[in-house]
């Protein structure tokens, strides 16, 4: 690689932080401390406007980047990714989206506590909501450690500590200044910068091929050294019984983790009415739907013409094929036309990474404020209690400093992998505890909290006695082996495991279910009567 491309593409880069702190600050001048200010955006945006910030929330850098890499590398099986990041929307469309809008304020718990005693269920969804938040921020951290390890010529490991640690620092300004409105529009932009740049690649990829698909998936399978293996199930997920379960598994908990995660759900409230939310939901299917068939041109497009072992060579997860790729559209090695498609390519994928960052790390700092804070301190009366809005500009910070920590642990695995983990655990924890205060009349605050640890505790602990964290060269400990769970996606466990626990702890409660606030809960999710 040559030294034009560093300096080109730093030089995007720099720019784009540049217009984001200026969105920042020019925010922050114009905001009132409120909590529905800094949690929701004083609820102003529009559904177009609220479409293209969801799509810019969820199309984050694992799937830029992680799903074309494991295209690249595995044809056919990795195209699981796309289809299921993709059909999770259908889940969030019909079950949740109008109904969250409705229930809740500013996270998750409002929606089960609303007719729940408070305390206990709101500690249990906050700290859930936390865990998955930080577990998605890793998978960000990696990929933005991996490309900037490619942008400074050789993964050099002093590069990708600093720039994970500076990913991490300036998400924290990012949320602290400007709260909940200049997150969204961070995201509009970076949503508008990320589809152009994908369709343009796309476009240059079916060019290249003189518009022929088929030629473009047979030259794909010839250079990926498996022959037409690539373009047929099986290579990744075939074989012995774990390998298919464990595509049940990784299936279960995309489809079903997206209705689950933090960072999207609160994205619901930022809309002024569930009409508005519903409308902003078809927005972003039609955003994402597209970005997602591009990365399936682009992954076969990496394996056609870099060939499967130049990906592998640059990065063992794929990480880096999309760069790679946008340099041989260019003109490849030495031309001016590589040099610039690879810089803006790799700019538009850190800027990627951060808008989602910021997005993830407000909603987790809301949890802890608006969760977990207020819930603790209703129990100690001492002391002067601090404003909700204070406490979540320092657990922003605190969750930066978690996040940076974990993220230079697991910097060798795939990103797309990795967001798959956090996906099963919000399947897991907060679907089954989401769905069953929608739609239960019986359900209590024991099975509300029995579901949330109940499916929390089990994601967690299987993916530590997995074969992710020991027991294979490839784990994030190889030394160690302490691996007795043969899947590596925990979901096919975990998510009944927590349906499960959120039924037994209602049977076995003898708290009555008050049918009222069940019946004002139904209504207002409904028809939005009362909704804030």
């Amino acid at each position: 690689m040559n030294h034009g491309h560093e300096t080109l593409a730093l030089l995007l880069f720099s720019a784009f932080v540049a217009t984001t702190l200026a969105i920042t600050t020019w925010v922050s001048r114009n905001r009132h401390g409120s909590a529905e200010e800094f949690y929701v955006g004083g609820r102003l945006f529009s559904p177009m406007e609220n479409g293209f910030a969801i799509a810019g929330d969820y199309m984050s850098a694992a799937s830029f980047l992680g799903i074309s890499g494991l295209i690249a590398l595995y044809g056919y099986d990795g195209m699981l990714y796309s289809v299921g990041f993709l059909v999770a929307w259908l889940v969030v469309l019909f079950l949740v989206a109008e109904l969250v809008r409705n229930c809740g304020r500013f996270t998750l718990a409002d929606v089960v506590a609303s007719r729940m005693s408070e305390r206990p269920v709101r500690i249990a969804a906050g700290t859930s909501s936390v865990t998955v938040s930080v577990l998605y921020l890793v998978a960000q951290m990696v990929g933005a450690g991996s490309l900037v390890g490619l942008l400074l010529g050789g993964s050099s490991g002093a590069a990708q500590t600093w720039t994970v640690v500076g990913v991490g620092a300036l998400m924290v300004v990012y949320v602290t200044l400007g709260g909940m409105r200049a997150t969204t529009w961070i995201q509009i932009v970076k949503a508008v910068l990320l589809m152009a740049g994908a369709l343009a690649l796309t476009v240059l990829v079916l060019v290249r091929f003189g518009g022929d698909f088929n030629q473009l998936l047979t030259t794909a399978a010839a250079r990926s050294g498996h022959g037409l293996d690539f373009l047929a199930p099986g290579l990744r997920y075939g074989g012995d019984w774990t390998a298919r379960l464990d595509f049940i598994s990784l299936g279960l908990a995309l489809v079903l983790g997206t209705a689950g995660l933090p960072h999207i759900l609160s994205r619901f409230y930022t809309v002024p009415t569930a009409r508005a939310a519903r409308r902003s939901v078809v927005w972003s299917i039609g955003l994402i739907g597209s970005f997602y068939l591009m990365t399936i041109v682009l992954g076969f497009g990496a394996a056609a013409l870099l060939g499967s072992d130049t990906v592998r060579a640059s990065n063992a997860a794929g990480n880096t094929a999309v760069p790679l790729l946008a340099h041989d559209l260019g003109g490849g090695a030495g031309s001016a036309g590589g040099t610039v498609l690879f810089a803006v390519v790799a700019a538009i994928a850190f800027a990627t990474i951060l808008a989602v960052v910021a997005g993830i790390t407000l909603a987790s700092s809301a949890s802890v404020a608006h969760d977990l804070y207020a819930s603790l301190r209703s129990r100690s009366k001492r002391g002067k209690p601090y404003s909700e809005v204070a406490v979540a500009r320092v657990a922003a910070g605190g969750i930066g400093v978690v996040a940076i920590a974990l993220g230079l642990l697991a910097k060798d695995l795939n990103v797309a992998f990795l967001v798959g983990l956090a996906f099963a655990v919000a399947a897991s924890a907060n679907l089954p505890v989401l769905l069953y205060s929608l739609f239960w009349r019986g359900f209590t605050t024991r099975g509300a909290v029995w579901s949330v640890y109940g499916g929390l505790v089990p994601a967690v602990l299987l993916v530590i006695v997995s074969p992710v964290v020991s027991g294979s060269p490839e784990s994030l400990f190889p030394g160690a082996d302490f691996q007795f769970f043969p899947l590596q996606n925990p979901g096919l466990v975990s998510i009944p495991l927590g349906f499960l626990a959120g039924w037994l702890g209602t049977v076995t409660s003898h708290e009555v279910p008050d049918a009222a606030k069940h019946a004002e809960t139904e209504v207002r999710s409904l028809t939005g009567a009362g909704a804030a």
